[in-house]
């Protein structure tokens, strides 16, 4: 058992840990302490649901099924580029100067709209996910134990993630920080899309 909960926590944690869309997205409302610890239970829910069903039979249904992978990637192109010019409208903008002060603050609703389209957008949420974590789970002894470790894995960094960025806000409270942020997504969206559409 102990076995299956390790792995499941090792394999999510390195496919976690690298800096996604997801991962940016987190990290921005952190910094803006804008609803971000719901944001953060948001992914780590979103996560165990996705590797719960991965290992228990939508692994074998995506890898046969072709067209439900299309569709992800073109959809998913679609919202990275439109998130991406966003970000990067604010970041040339001046208006993007005011996002720490909390004028202008974003709904809860509105902000875990965008962080539930920024997970189940993407399609590498499917191919790492689903496909990668949930095929590896299917063959391991206890696959509910692999299970509750890969859901350890998002509650962990996550968690970090949100806390230790709006731990951070007052520091990195800066013109050139919002700045730098929004930029820092904006390549980030458009570099994912410009990924999805070259492997096409």
């Amino acid at each position: 058992m102990w076995q299956s909960y390790l792995n499941g926590l090792l394999i999510a944690f390195g496919l976690i840990m690298a800096i996604g869309t997801q991962n940016a997205y987190v990290l921005a409302q952190g910094l803006r302490r804008e609803h971000h610890l719901s944001v953060a239970l948001l992914c780590i829910v979103c996560d165990a649901v996705l590797v719960t069903a991965g290992v228990f039979g939508l692994a074998s249904v995506l890898a046969h099924n072709p067209t439900l992978l299309a569709v992800a990637r073109w959809g998913g192109v679609v919202f990275l580029v439109w998130y991406g010019a966003k970000a990067l409208r604010r970041a040339i903008s001046p208006q993007s100067l005011q996002e720490g002060d909390g004028s202008g603050q974003r709904s809860r609703r509105a902000v875990l709209l965008t962080a539930l389209a920024v997970t189940l957008l993407n399609p590498h949420v499917y191919l790492d996910t689903v496909l990668l974590i949930g095929s590896l789970g299917a063959q391991q002894t206890v696959p509910g134990a692999y299970v509750f470790g890969a859901a350890s894995a998002s509650l962990l960094w996550f968690s970090t993630l949100a806390i230790g960025a709006a731990w951070l806000a007052p520091w990195l409270a800066r013109p050139a920080t919002w700045r730098l942020l929004d930029l820092m997504v904006a390549v980030m969206m458009f570099s994912v899309a410009a990924q999805l559409i070259r492997t096409a």
